[in-house]
């Protein structure tokens, strides 16, 4: 990678398709979907770049086919409007020249001055004639010799106060007309344009993204005045909805799953005529006796969620997104190549320029962004792909150089972004943790029956924040004579009770007690924030070991891991936050599974506070986590054997194949 001194030297993509970061296969078939006009369906964690796609696909649609939409009276039945569609550019404006009015814009102006000539001319008309009658009458009697004297200058004031009073009459019914005071006073013929494209230079991107219905199917406004003439007509209380909007575009719907089904199958019938008519979405609104014509509505549907909202979503719906589209579950982390490096730096500079506000990033500071980034995929050599909440954290490092007077943000303006950004479940920890230390809820020192200090994260798998999590267990008659039980409280998930029961084939297993004469109980301390997930595994089954034997448990150890049937540690989520979470806590170690081992990043120094211990079964885990004595070594001893029995009965190597290898 070639270094640089700020990130103004970083070219950055003019086309939005090719500032889509790591996303390959989903802009390849939006590429595709934008020429064949298929639509798409994006699942995947938050701040993937799923908006970003939709807004590209837009992008790529062309603008030759633009139409506007003009509603109008119906003479014949005032509550069903007629719909006129026309071409906003009829002849395709020359590239370089500045656009000008589509052609809806125009007819409506043509209309509207057509409306306010007729009515003006009709109004001055009559008010003319009637005042200049009067005049005529008056203007002969006072030539007739019926009035002399007084009488004369009464007529003549008299004249004078009719003109008056006409010239009045004309300026209030010209004004009336014009700023549109007492509209339904009026017999209205003038349009009204629901759909304006003047000036798009590419198609329609609209997002209704937990749009209501009016807002996404179109509405009719309700109008309390609409009896006794004084009500606006029905074609200029029709306002059009997304997905008319959107015609000829991309209509982009994030959270697909939290619109009612009712809207999902309206939604559905939409794509599937490419047309819908405007009706009122209240029944109790005088605008529900209202239906227009069908108005066009030929949209590209990109519909976005995650995993779980499939399921929420509408069987009909989703068919017709597979069955004319295609479906792209998003990636969240990327191989951690110097290409992908050179990717992430380019992020950077499209998020300085993206905020304006921001000075560029220096090279050692772009390099700090991208050691997060590797920090935050979670997995080794990986790079995250949530590229939001990094953007995030670009923008608090611009803030702070700002705040110190800088042209460049550094390395130390970054680490000082990192401690500022902080998600609310760390700072929640934070507070947790002092906490559980002033009131003794867990130790860093000594040995106790039955106490394990496990490993949590809360938040979401991208930016959590690790936690200690005490568990206790202790022993007691059995309260059936058929059988014990294993008993877990402290709030725990679907997936973490079922861990605890699958602990007790482990102990069943290898310990000689009569587990039949004893009930176990489990309990997570202070667990309010909940636990979910099977990390806690391997604490679970120390604490049940140590309080059934009767053998301590080092209190400065901490631990996490997902324990399996036949006694295997396998690989957890959030190892690094849960690190982090041992190291301030005061703890001395902390075993994880060994697969975890190189999904570590934390820095150097801070590393050196604690000792890593991996781990790949439950027997090593009992041997750094139980004080040293004979019973310990014995059950280490038991569960080893029976360890690398299972392993060789998984992998049998017969003589005949090692000597066909030979």
């Amino acid at each position: 990678m070639k270094k640089f001194k700020t990130t103004d030297e970083i070219k950055i993509p003019d086309k939005l398709i090719d500032q889509v970061i790591g996303q390959e296969k989903a802009v390849n078939i939006i590429k595709k979907a934008a020429k064949q006009h298929r639509n798409v369906l994006l699942i995947g964690e938050p701040g993937t770049g799923k908006t970003m796609l939709a807004q590209a696909m837009a992008e790529l649609l062309p603008a030759t086919d633009l139409e506007d939409v003009l509603v109008y009276k119906n003479p014949n039945d005032e509550n069903r409007p007629l719909i006129k569609v026309v071409k906003t550019y009829p002849v395709p404006p020359e590239p370089g020249k500045p656009l000008g009015d589509g052609q809806g814009r125009q007819i409506l102006q043509k209309e509207r001055m057509k409306e306010r000539l007729d009515s003006r001319s009709e109004g001055n008309s009559r008010v003319t004639g009637i005042v200049l009658v009067l005049v005529i009458i008056l203007f002969a009697l006072s030539l007739s010799g019926f009035f002399s004297g007084y009488e004369i200058i009464v007529l003549a004031a008299l004249i004078l106060g009719i003109l008056v009073f006409g010239s009045v009459a004309l300026f209030v019914s010209g004004l009336t007309k014009r700023v549109g005071m007492l509209p339904g006073a009026f017999d209205s013929n003038e349009p009204k344009l629901i759909v304006d494209n003047t000036g798009m230079t590419h198609a329609p991107f609209v997002d209704a993204t937990g749009a209501k219905a009016g807002a996404l199917f179109g509405d009719v406004k309700h109008d309390p005045l609409q009896s006794g003439g004084l009500g606006t007509p029905a074609h200029l209380r029709v306002e059009s909805g997304a997905i008319h909007r959107a015609n000829k575009g991309v209509l982009f719907i994030d959270e697909i799953a939290s619109l009612d089904p009712r809207s999902q199958q309206e939604l559905l019938t939409a794509m599937q005529e490419k047309k819908y008519p405007i009706t009122g979405q209240s029944e109790l609104s005088s605008g529900a006796m209202v239906r227009t014509e069908p108005v066009p509505s030929d949209f590209l549907l990109i519909a976005a969620g995650n995993i779980m909202d499939i399921q929420k979503m509408h069987p009909a719906l989703r068919s017709r997104i597979r069955g004319y589209g295609y479906e792209v579950f998003m990636e969240s982390s990327m191989p951690d190549t110097k290409e992908n490096e050179e990717k992430i730096i380019r992020f950077i500079a499209q998020e300085v320029k993206k905020d304006g506000k921001i000075p560029p990033f220096d090279y050692d500071a772009c390099m700090e962004i991208i050691e997060e980034a590797r920090r935050r995929s979670g997995r080794k050599k990986r790079l995250t792909l949530i590229l939001r909440d990094l953007g995030g954290l670009v923008r608090a490092a611009g803030d702070i150089a700002i705040e110190r007077g800088a042209k460049v943000v550094t390395k130390n303006d970054v680490i000082a972004a990192k401690k500022l950004a902080r998600p609310i479940e760390a700072q929640f920890v934070d507070q947790a943790l002092e906490y559980r230390k002033d009131y003794k809820v867990f130790n860093t020192r000594g040995f106790a029956i039955g106490k394990v200090n496990g490993l949590a994260v809360i938040g979401s798998s991208y930016l959590s924040a690790g936690i200690i999590v005490p568990i206790v267990a202790e022993v007691t008659p059995s309260s059936s004579r058929s059988e014990g039980k294993l008993i877990a409280t402290g709030k725990l998930g679907k997936i973490a009770q079922e861990a605890v029961k699958n602990i007790s084939a482990v102990i069943k297993k290898h310990l000689d007690v009569d587990f039949a004469s004893y009930d176990i109980h489990v309990q997570f301390l202070q667990t309010y924030e909940g636990v979910e997930g099977d990390s806690a595994s391997i604490s679970v089954a120390v604490s049940v070991i140590s309080a059934l034997q009767g053998i301590p448990v080092d209190q400065s150890v901490a631990m996490t891991g997902s324990l399996s049937v036949r006694g295997d540690v396998l690989p957890v989520g959030g190892v690094t936050s849960k690190i982090e979470a041992a190291i301030d806590a005061g703890m001395k170690s902390v075993i994880i599974p060994k697969s975890n081992l190189y999904d570590i990043y934390i820095d150097k120094d801070r590393l050196k506070k604690i000792k890593i211990i991996p781990v790949s079964n439950i027997g090593e885990v009992l041997q750094y986590a139980l004080k040293k004595s004979a019973r310990r070594d014995t059950i280490i001893r038991e569960l080893k054997h029976y360890i690398s029995t299972q392993s060789k009965e998984r992998n049998p190597v017969s003589k005949e194949s090692k000597g066909s290898k030979e």
